[in-house]
Order: structure tokens, then C-alpha cells, then sequence
């Protein structure tokens, strides 16, 4: 027989060859905190508090300044929003339920919850990396082929380019969402996460994930080899044609917006890659929270700091929105 604390099983026994005569019901999971001392859980919920304020008000920033500005509406500010909306949904699944964790504590949650975080963390983390992807395909028109941009990045064209991203990251959430909780758990009832996570999911259940690895290996080396590859080779186009641009200060400009781009899409691949793609053998608890923590935070912060808060159109165009809201209460 099977016996967990603060874990309600239906029927849960477990043999030597892992098969199971009932269907285990989970009712409630703990997941894991970056601290027992009540001092550092306080100090936990301040820096997630500070860091999750940071990423909605400039994502919300770009996106009303983005909505509103009729002189934004083109390809890249159509993406940029896109960026945006999805980083303020990507930092809502997790850090929320985090700092209430840590403010409370109180680490339950519910199997539903933990369904539904799995589901939307995996389609936001998808859907990143397919956004980036793009944006890097329109700065390689917008700069290589600029006779060819608008005919290139029409409405239709970033219309449909967006919509695949968005639905082909829900399949892809929907296949590994349900291949994950097809089975059984009856190992723990600790999630060593601060969210619910596939591969801490995999390790407390007590049925062949073989399957699971394996799906999650081919799909994430697939997805990540496309988008890498057609991200380097954007940006090395960029960069032979903005060397050849005779101003000092062009090549300066240009380097300056594309190095920071491609650091933060490799922190994202890189640490999502670690997380979902490494063996068991290299699992460490305290490295896979700094892991989870740099493709789940700082992302959503640091996008909107780099791609468009650095812009001086967006700048500009937040000033006099800004300008406009302070005359009108005057």
C-alpha cells in the first residue's frame, strides 16, 4: 500500500513492476518553497513582488502604447504587442502563486491547478520562442530586404505568422499536458518546483515515463533546433549587412539593439533546454529553481526593457500619451 501526508489517493497500490489495479486519484500536491525560514519567505514574496510589478507595468506599457499609437501599427510593434501580452500572462501562471505561497505559508494545490499551470506555462514558454523567432525574421527583412518589407510582412502575412505561433504552442501544451497527467502519481506528493513542472512531475510518478521523456526530447530538440537556427541565421545576415553600413555610429546602434537580443534568447532556450532536455543524473534542486526562475521571470521582465523601452519610437510615444493624460487632468 501507498501512504503520503497531506496527499489524498483514491485505491493506491503500488507493485515492484509499477502497474496499478486502480486509477489513482490526486486531490492535492505540495510544491516546493525557496525557503522554511519565515524570514526568507518574506524576503522571497518582496523580490517576486518587486519583479512581477516591474514586468506588468512595462508590458502593459508597450501594449496601450502599442493599442493606442496609430504610427505603431506596423509588423514589428504588431509583434512587439504580441511579445508583450503573452510575457504578462507567461510571469501571471507562476509568480503570483508563488508569493502567496511564500506570504501564507501555504504551498498546496490543487490537481486542477496544477493541470492548468502545467498547460498554460508550457503554451506561453512555446509561444516565446516561436514570437522570437519571427520578430528575428522581420528585423532580417526590415534591414536585408527593405524594398520587399511591406510586401513581405503584409497584415495577412504577420496575421498568419502570429496565429500559427499561437496555436501550434497550444498543441504542442495540449500533447505534453496530456501525456503527462495520463499517469499515475503515487512516489510523493512534492513537486520540487516552485510551480507545477513536467520533468518534477515525471519524478514522483510511479509509472514508465519513458514515453514522456521521449516525446518531450524529440519535440523540444525539434522546436529548438528550428528556431535556433533560423535566429542565428537571421542575425548573421543582420550583422554582414549593418557592417557594411559606413556610419560608426549605424554599426554601433545596430549591435547595441541585436546583442541584447540574442543574450536573452539564448538565457531563455538555454535554461528551458536544461530543464526539459537533461538527464535525471543532473537534477539539483537548488540549480533547477535558479533554471526555472530565468526562463520564467526574466523574460517577462527583461523583454520589454530591451526590445521596446529602449526604442526611442515607443519612448516617444509613451511621453506624449503620458502628456496628453497629465493636460487632461490639469
Amino acid at each position: 500500500s501507498c501512504y503520503f501526508p497531506e496527499l489524498q489517493y483514491v485505491s493506491c497500490r503500488c507493485t515492484s513492476t509499477e502497474e496499478m489495479s486502480n486509477r489513482t486519484a490526486v486531490t492535492e500536491s505540495l510544491l516546493l518553497g525557496f525557503s522554511d525560514m519565515r524570514e526568507k519567505q518574506i524576503l522571497h514574496f518582496l523580490v517576486f513582488l518587486i519583479l512581477y510589478l516591474a514586468a506588468v507595468v512595462g508590458n502593459l506599457l508597450i501594449i496601450t502604447v502599442v493599442a493606442l499609437d496609430h504610427h505603431l501599427h506596423t509588423p514589428m510593434y504588431f509583434f512587439l504587442g504580441n511579445l508583450s501580452f503573452l510575457d504578462l500572462c507567461y510571469i501571471s501562471v507562476t509568480v503570483p502563486k508563488s508569493m502567496a505561497d511564500s506570504l501564507t505559508n501555504n504551498r498546496h494545490i490543487s490537481f486542477s491547478a496544477c493541470v492548468t499551470q502545467v498547460f498554460l506555462v508550457v503554451t506561453f514558454a512555446v509561444a516565446e520562442l516561436s514570437f522570437l523567432t519571427v520578430m528575428a525574421y522581420d528585423r532580417y527583412i526590415a534591414i536585408c530586404h527593405p524594398l520587399h518589407y511591406k510586401v513581405t510582412m503584409s497584415r495577412d502575412a504577420c496575421t498568419q505568422m502570429a496565429g500559427v505561433s499561437w496555436i501550434s504552442s497550444m498543441m504542442c501544451s495540449v500533447l505534453h499536458t496530456a501525456n503527462t497527467f495520463r499517469l499515475h502519481f503515487c512516489r510523493s506528493n512534492v513537486i520540487a518546483q516552485f510551480f507545477c513542472d513536467i520533468p518534477q512531475l515525471l519524478k514522483i510518478s510511479c509509472s514508465d515515463t519513458h514515453a514522456n521523456v521521449n516525446v518531450m526530447i524529440v519535440l523540444g530538440s525539434l522546436l529548438d533546433v528550428v528556431c535556433f537556427v533560423l535566429i542565428i541565421v537571421s542575425y548573421i545576415h543582420i550583422f554582414s549587412t549593418v557592417m557594411k553600413i559606413p556610419s560608426d555610429h549605424g554599426r554601433y546602434k545596430a549591435f547595441t539593439t541585436c546583442i541584447p537580443h540574442l543574450v536573452v534568447f539564448c538565457l531563455f532556450i538555454g535554461t528551458a533546454s536544461f530543464m526539459y532536455m537533461r538527464p535525471r543524473s543532473m537534477s539539483s534542486t537548488s540549480l533547477d529553481l535558479l533554471a526555472a526562475v530565468l526562463y520564467c521571470v526574466v523574460p517577462p521582465l527583461m523583454n520589454p526593457i530591451i526590445y521596446s523601452l529602449r526604442n526611442k519610437e515607443i519612448k516617444g510615444s509613451l511621453w506624449k500619451m503620458l502628456g496628453r493624460l497629465f493636460s487632461q487632468e490639469k
